[in-house]
């Protein structure tokens, strides 16, 4: 850990900085919350986990490094909010630097994802599962990190690169 990694939006380079598979740990950053989700090593499927209450870096830095180790974490999936037209604004480059936080803090790679729509889809699969408005509001983060890890999983091991 200490060292930077690879820091990409593209699904095959991060793939080939990550030969022999791994759990990888999938985060939908918000401005108070960081949702997160994990994979099995195979990259299969990916599962909800714990909705962090998000601090300073200096404490959501250990926070994560715990998660990252009690896992065996080989690298992480960052949700990339973009605007529908594509732009990046503002939460965009927070996620940016957040990426660049972890790969200092981490040496992991990180790989970078679109995660339009992840909430809306999330959402409408809390609903189907007759999830109440209260519940639902207290997991859409994590479940939206599951959404997005499973896209990138999914294209990952799909060898669709």
């Amino acid at each position: 850990m200490g060292s930077s990694a690879l820091i990409t939006e593209a699904a095959l380079e991060f793939s080939e900085a990550l030969p022999d598979g791994g759990v990888l740990l999938g985060l939908d950053p918000g401005t108070k919350t960081i949702g997160t989700a994990t994979c099995d090593a195979g990259w299969r499927f990916a599962t909800n986990g714990k909705t962090l209450g998000r601090g300073k870096w200096s404490r959501d830095k250990g926070v994560l490094g715990e998660l990252i180790a009690a896992r065996a974490v080989k690298g992480l999936v960052l949700g990339l909010p973009r605007n529908m037209d594509g732009t990046e604004g503002p939460r965009a480059q927070a996620t940016r630097a957040l990426a660049r936080n972890c790969s200092e803090a981490y040496g992991l790679p990180v790989l970078l994802w679109d995660e339009r729509w992840s909430t809306q889809s999330a959402e409408a699969a809390m609903i189907g599962q007759d999830m109440s408005r209260a519940k639902r509001a207290e997991a859409i983060d994590s479940h939206a990190a599951a959404v997005i890890l499973q896209g990138a999983i999914d294209r990952l091991a799909g060898g669709i690169l």
